[in-house]
């Protein structure tokens, strides 16, 4: 599917928190960690990373979590002060954000290219090989942005 033209927005379930996305994303993939499936409520979550300079927050608060991952990295988890959806996370190293791609208005267009933590996913998940894959966390994220770079050359 083509991209959209950007701007696109995104919100929480309540509609106070509201967000605008002024480029394409890097990547979109799939998590399949045991922290994404608990906190999704599903078997995994989707992904979206996106430059801070191209996310602007609109409207609302956020409530933040910050959750020890297993490698001990704190990551700054973004909830609506209201309804608790989660939006969005700030991983230590800054300058990126990692957004739901489930809270976008319209994710037609946000397909992934790819899984991380594959070795956590539930039994029944079917994953791609033709993807863009990892059994564990991606240290090096580029090769999920040449994926999507690939899968939305014009």
């Amino acid at each position: 599917m083509a991209l959209p033209d950007f701007p696109v927005e995104g919100g929480c379930s309540c509609g106070q928190v509201r967000y605008r996305l002024k480029a394409s994303p890097l990547s979109v993939y799939n998590c399949h960690c045991k922290d994404c499936q608990r906190y999704s409520g599903a078997g995994w979550s989707m992904s979206m990373i996106v430059k801070d300079d191209d996310f602007e927050v609109l409207s609302g608060d956020t409530e933040v979590y910050a959750r020890t991952a297993d490698s001990g990295n704190v990551i700054a988890m973004h909830f609506c002060s209201n309804c608790q959806t989660w939006l969005w996370n700030v991983p230590p190293a800054g300058g990126i954000k990692v957004a739901r791609a489930g809270s976008l208005d319209d994710m037609d267009w946000a397909a992934p290219i790819g899984n991380i933590w594959t070795d956590s996913k539930a039994a029944w998940a079917e994953i791609d090989p033709a993807q863009t894959n990892f059994p564990k966390g991606a240290t090096d994220r580029a090769p999920l942005f040449d994926a999507w770079k690939r899968a939305h050359q014009d």
